[in-house]
């Protein structure tokens, strides 16, 4: 076996492992079921908002100490922070006790970012297409084959909510041995580089002629570097008007997404009081299907087919669907309707997210792709980190129920569609200026 297909093998088995958790699909439901005297008003507006928070507190940091740490480590500290909080999930009653618990999820989630940038330090770039969907088959595997076992074990009352968190905790001590037989890594984007390029040990030179201290001291030296070379990429990149537009989409959309995710499991609980949300799983799963199939889409009708004007009004259609399937899933009383729009949502914005990431991609150099895509996943956290403020949690704005938070999404995505919409316009209407002005000085030059 090939070395690149072998390290994609034994980081895929960790994502595997890392998502295969039953009782994600019934997490709300059991926070506020019968194993605690907490209500489903203080699950949504005080102990989901605290992990928002500590997701967008953590990211920041955690994005430059794995790159510092050379990945792996922070593995390891994905797989132990599952641990922490799926047994903190089984083992505690209290609402105060909780609240730790999601600051350890944010933790969780956090730390994934090494799980996405691990496999890229690992291999060599000929391969990165195929490890990349190695990586996110894996993801979506383990998830699709956690909503099966869990709609089955819950359908056929073979366990309830509390035991799908055993299942989900030994995972996460199975992942956690696993990743750390993964092999380290000598070297990362940023701070243990094989090599400067030529334009970054220029400048770094140049730095160095100013602050002699910087080139007696190693670590110095290679810390000035690599936030040298950070700025380089986020500069280079941002300035790039075609990285710019798609960017604001990714972050803005994808805050939403987060938020709707997080919350979806609440709404479906209080649609239809008469009929208790005993089908998440079920959904979950087919929703992790059908999004892979999504996802695929975009690669065979991206290169070309799409101008970039019609590329804006697909953008701004698709983000008017997630709208409109949003106001669907938060306006009806037939819980089978919510669930509809809720995975017609989710299967829009797999497709959408995966062909404004191709957009990125395409127009952002290799060596700063992952930065950008940590920079917009920053913003849409520190977005999602408002909206939760604003419409949810009780210390804030509004503190809308529910049903009101969800037709606040919905809205939102309309918006968002304008607003593309708006970019689509000023495209034609840039260009028909141009057109025009480069006519009127046509017809100058032929006058003189």
């Amino acid at each position: 076996m090939q070395q690149w297909l072998k390290i994609s093998l034994l980081l895929c088995t960790f994502g595997f492992l890392k998502e295969m958790r039953p009782s994600e699909p019934f997490v709300v439901d059991y926070l506020a079921g019968p194993w605690r005297n907490i209500t489903m008003t203080e699950v949504v507006q005080e102990l989901l908002p605290i992990g928002t928070y500590s997701y967008l507190a953590q990211l920041a940091v955690i994005f430059l100490i794995t790159d510092l740490l050379r990945y792996k480590p922070l593995i390891v500290v994905n797989g132990f922070a599952g641990i922490i909080v799926w047994s903190m999930l089984i083992w505690t009653t209290s609402l105060q006790t909780l609240k730790i618990m999601m600051v350890f999820y944010g933790t969780y989630c956090a730390v994934e970012i090494a799980y996405y940038s691990y496999i890229y330090a690992k291999v060599d770039r000929e391969h990165y297409n195929k490890v990349t969907s190695h990586s996110r088959a894996a993801i979506y595997g383990g998830k699709c084959l956690a909503g099966v076992l869990a709609q089955t074990l819950v359908s056929f009352e073979v366990m309830d909510y509390k035991r799908l968190n055993c299942i989900s905790l030994v995972s996460q001590i199975f992942a956690t041995i696993w990743a750390l037989l993964l092999p380290s890594v000598m070297t990362s984007m940023y701070f243990h580089r094989a090599a400067l390029s030529t334009g970054v040990n220029d400048f770094l030179e140049h730095t160095e002629r100013i602050s002699k201290s910087a080139s007696t001291v190693p670590l110095k030296r290679k810390i000035i570097s690599a936030f040298l070379l950070i700025w380089m990429h986020f500069k280079s990149s941002y300035t790039n008007l075609a990285v710019l537009k798609w960017s604001i989409w990714y972050a803005i959309a994808m805050a939403g997404y987060i938020q709707i995710i997080a919350y979806v499991q609440a709404l479906w609980s209080e649609v239809d009081p008469n009929h208790k949300a005993v089908w998440n799983a079920a959904v979950e799963a087919t929703v992790t299907l059908l999004a892979a199939i999504a996802s695929l889409v975009p690669a065979y009708i991206h290169s070309g087919l799409l101008k970039p004007r019609s590329s804006l009004f697909t953008l701004s259609v698709l983000s008017l669907g997630q709208g409109a399937a949003m106001m669907m899933a938060a306006t009806t009383n037939q819980l089978i309707v919510s669930y509809l729009g809720c995975m017609i949502f989710c299967i829009l914005y797999a497709f959408t997210i995966t062909f404004v990431s191709a957009e990125i991609a395409r127009n952002t150099s290799d060596d700063s792709f992952g930065l950008v895509f940590g920079f917009n996943t920053l913003v849409a956290l520190s977005l999602q980190a408002v909206l939760t403020f604003a419409v949810t949690d009780s210390d804030g704005w509004f503190a809308l129920n529910i049903f009101k938070q969800f037709i606040v999404y919905s809205y939102y995505y309309v918006t968002l569609g304008v607003i593309y919409l708006v970019f689509l316009l000023g495209e034609i209407f840039h260009k028909v200026f141009m057109k025009r002005t480069t006519n009127i000085i046509k017809f100058k030059n032929n006058e003189m």
